[in-house]
């Protein structure tokens, strides 16, 4: 089973370059099902329920989420109704939505697992021990397992990748919008990567216009984030996934972009 994960797509650009090469990636190299992150596809700041719709009609089976969910406040109605969408796992109880689900692809359960970092970031549960409790269940109904590990810090994702090492098919970095040349199978058939990176605009400071950004280092002053224009990136993964056991044959690193 080939399954491709998209890196954050972030605003107008990044489902602008999910339209552009989606359909062709997935043709190409024969995808079964495709995964992504969205946390930033409305504008930057969350996601809405018709920007959802674009991005499943676009050909994305399942959306995954990180510490924007909650920007568009609309999805507080929406999220809990919607089984190909999830949150982090460790959000607390009583949070809106749910941190996996599962979805079908060539009559096999995939299943999808949503974790939040705590360095850098709000601290929430422990993500180590939200997600061994999680893909104890999961593994009772598929052993295809995909771990989307929104976080900022490199030794968390790298522990976290570790930890869960023969567990699960893949932990995927997510949050950092910078795709690290760091692809590999683990020792125990899980593919890692530290970030899948940004699906967006090319020419930016991960998303947001340079200037704004390099305006705001030069005097730390406030300045409003402006997603940026011109050419557009699409960062992925492709996993050829055992479907038996759900170990992790290959993993491969994509970058895409339209002329400068």
């Amino acid at each position: 089973m080939n399954v491709l994960f998209i890196g954050d797509i972030v605003g107008k650009p990044g489902r602008e370059a999910v339209r552009a090469f989606l359909k062709p990636l997935q043709d190409e190299l024969a995808i079964d099902a495709t995964i992504a992150n969205a946390e930033n596809a409305a504008g930057g700041n969350g996601l809405t329920k018709d920007i959802a719709w674009e991005l499943y009609d676009l050909g994305i089976d399942f959306l995954t989420m990180g510490n924007h969910v909650w920007d568009q406040r609309t999805i507080f109605n929406y999220i809990d109704n919607e089984p190909r969408l999830i949150r982090p796992a460790n959000y607390p109880l009583g949070a809106p939505g749910k941190g996996y689900g599962y979805f079908h692809k060539l009559g096999r359960k995939i299943g999808v697992l949503n974790l939040s970092g705590r360095v850098f970031l709000p601290s929430l549960d422990d993500p180590f021990s939200c997600a061994i409790r999680l893909i104890n269940m999961i593994r009772q109904e598929t052993p295809i397992i995909i771990v989307d590990f929104h976080a900022e810090a490199t030794s968390e994702k790298v522990a976290v990748g570790w930890f869960l090492d023969g567990k699960v098919s893949a932990v995927l970095g997510t949050h950092t919008h910078i795709q690290t040349a760091d692809a590999r199978i683990l020792e125990q058939g899980t593919a890692y990567i530290t970030d899948v990176g940004m699906t967006g605009p090319l020419n930016s400071v991960l998303g947001v216009k340079k200037e704004v950004i390099i305006n705001r280092f030069l005097t730390q002053l406030p300045a409003k984030f402006e997603i940026a224009g011109g050419p557009v990136q699409l960062n992925a993964v492709v996993l050829d996934i055992d479907e038996e056991n759900g170990k992790t044959r290959d993993i491969k690193n994509i970058q895409k972009s339209t002329p400068v």
